[in-house]
């Protein structure tokens, strides 16, 4: 019986679902997928233990490069969501100077400094 089968079908999984174009409304829902096959396929790879056969070997290297694709996956899908809340940070600030420009202003009303002595 190959025990690698498993993980390498749940990473296929993770790269079908990674495949698809993520959009703000169903980012969450993917995320959630991705999170849940993660722990699947990490209690799988926990649970397996040498020697392995010829064929799991084979799929093993297979499985390999496949999660090399996955792994730059969600990392682009990482700087993605990095860059989109850099983006809403900076536009919170923004809308704030919009309502309320004068507020880092220092006005010092009425006030004379003498500097004679």
């Amino acid at each position: 019986m190959n025990r690698i089968k498993p993980i390498f079908e749940l990473t296929k999984q993770m790269k079908a679902i990674l495949d698809q174009t993520m959009t703000a409304k169903n980012r969450e829902e993917m995320i959630n997928k991705v999170n849940n096959l993660l722990e699947q396929r990490g209690m799988e790879m926990e649970s397996i233990n040498p020697p392995y056969t010829e064929d799991e070997k084979q799929l093993g290297k297979e499985l390999l490069h496949l999660n090399e694709g996955v792994q730059r996956q969600i990392e682009a899908a990482f700087l993605e969501l990095k860059k989109e809340m850099k983006q809403v940070k900076r536009q919170k600030a923004s809308n704030k100077k919009y309502l309320n420009p004068y507020q880092n202003v220092q006005i010092m009303d009425g006030r004379y400094l003498d500097k004679k002595k």
